[in-house]
């Protein structure tokens, strides 16, 4: 698992990770957004994105 400094950094180098991020709900990729040093890969991405999206059931 690669990790990168932060969300903006990951989003550049991963086009998966960046395809996958802009195809999120609007408020879900703002949420993801205010803790964008925390998101550093692909799976902290998706594990954020998710838990987030599980709260709208």
């Amino acid at each position: 698992m690669k990790h990168y400094r932060d969300l903006n950094l990951l989003l550049e180098s991963d086009a998966e990770a960046k395809q996958y991020f802009y195809g999120l709900p609007q408020y879900v990729k703002e949420q993801i957004q205010t803790r964008s040093q925390s998101v550093n890969s692909f799976e902290s991405l998706k594990d954020y994105a998710e838990n987030l999206l599980r709260g709208d059931n």
